[in-house]
């Protein structure tokens, strides 16, 4: 069988090549069109348009699924940030409900939301079942309305897509379609896990969609890939959001060693293509970190060198290559398998990680015993 991916040589040899270049843009070849602003406390901020959404948000916003906390997602309107990212699943339905009870206290030009579901789907394939329908699709939509007490969600994404196909399945675009008419939604929106060139660009292709939301970090084998289409994106008048953009949050497992959040944060905040992160703090030390990047995005030389050793070390994020299933005997969803992982160890998200095994429909047994490797 031929190999299309790298072995740690070739991996070495590219990631090296993005320090030379991407890693280390000098402070007047960052470009992005940012304007500052000074939010209470008189902290000053980069904003960036979301493409031709026209929605100016600061470079980082808060990513909501691992927080419970009503008093932390105040802090962080409070605190300038503008955006808050769900989904219909996270948190069992509770963390759409959480949010709507701390927005309507506030002006509704004052915050913008984001919310996603992603339809039935064989994760071995990444395809959508039978159960994929566009009513089901509008029920999902329907449901956040209902959860977040909105009567119109700023940017909704069709989330979770691996395949092109599925980036381009009819009777999805259809729901978000009606629902953009309707006035539901202001936005329609794409999120990936894995597989982000060809999902990046079969939504550049569709002409359909706003905004995408992707992975992206320091820690990625692809990372020129993905570069590139979020390059081409962002041309074509998307919006770009990034998530993970700290590499699985634990170089080791068990949290043995943390990924240096101020450094990765600001690695991407070099790209002018991206327009903000979702950033998935829990505390109120952590959130000060993030806000805090947004006052310096400068990476400095020992921030540098935080992560070109940071780079090649072990870690619980998976690339999603793929290049596992064939070796398992049992065909599991290894990728999705190692997500589940880091959202225990590395985001301390048991409910998360348990939702998504089981939406995995595992063999009986094979959550006891380690697979059987050829």
């Amino acid at each position: 069988m031929a190999d299309n991916g790298m072995d740690r040589r070739d991996f070495m040899k590219s990631t090296a090549a993005g320090f030379g270049g991407f890693f280390f843009l000098s402070s007047n070849e960052i470009k992005p069109e940012e304007t500052t602003k000074k939010p209470p406390k008189e902290k000053k901020f980069i904003y960036r348009t979301l493409g031709k959404t026209g929605i100016k948000l600061p470079a980082i916003n808060m990513g909501v699924m691992n927080s419970s906390n009503p008093n932390l997602v105040r802090a962080a309107l409070n605190s300038g940030m503008v955006l808050l990212d769900t989904a219909t699943t996270y948190q069992r339905g509770t963390n759409e409900r959480m949010i709507g009870e701390v927005i309507k206290e506030r002006p509704r030009d004052s915050y913008v939301i984001a919310t996603k579901a992603h339809p039935p789907t064989d994760r071995s394939a990444g395809l959508y079942t039978k159960e994929a329908t566009e009513e089901d699709f509008q029920k999902k939509i329907d449901a956040s309305l209902k959860n977040l007490g909105l009567d119109y969600i700023d940017i909704y994404h069709h989330h979770g897509v691996s395949v092109r196909e599925s980036a381009l399945y009819e009777p999805v675009l259809k729901a978000l379609e009606k629902a953009k008419k309707a006035g539901k939604i202001r936005f329609i929106g794409i999120s990936t896990h894995k597989n982000e060139p060809e999902v990046l660009q079969a939504a550049i292709d569709s002409k359909f969609y706003d905004v995408l939301l992707t992975t992206y970090n320091f820690k990625q084998k692809r990372q020129t890939e993905i570069r590139e289409a979020i390059a081409r994106a962002a041309a074509a008048g998307m919006g770009v959001i990034v998530m993970k953009a700290m590499g699985g949050v634990q170089l080791q497992e068990r949290a043995e060693k943390p990924v240096e959040p101020v450094p990765a944060l600001k690695w991407v905040l070099q790209d002018s293509n991206v327009h903000t992160i979702i950033a998935g703090f829990t505390t109120f030390d952590q959130m000060n970190l993030d806000l805090s990047v947004m006052e310096n995005p400068t990476l400095t030389q020992s921030e540098k060198a935080q992560l070109q050793w940071a780079a090649f070390q072990p870690g619980l994020y998976c690339q999603g290559c793929g290049q596992c299933l064939e070796q398992c005997s049992e065909k599991l969803p290894i990728p999705d398998l190692m997500r589940a992982y880091m959202y225990v160890y590395g985001y301390r998200n048991l409910s998360h990680s348990q939702d998504l095994l089981l939406s995995l429909n595992l063999p009986p047994g094979c959550a006891g015993t380690a697979p059987n490797v050829r």
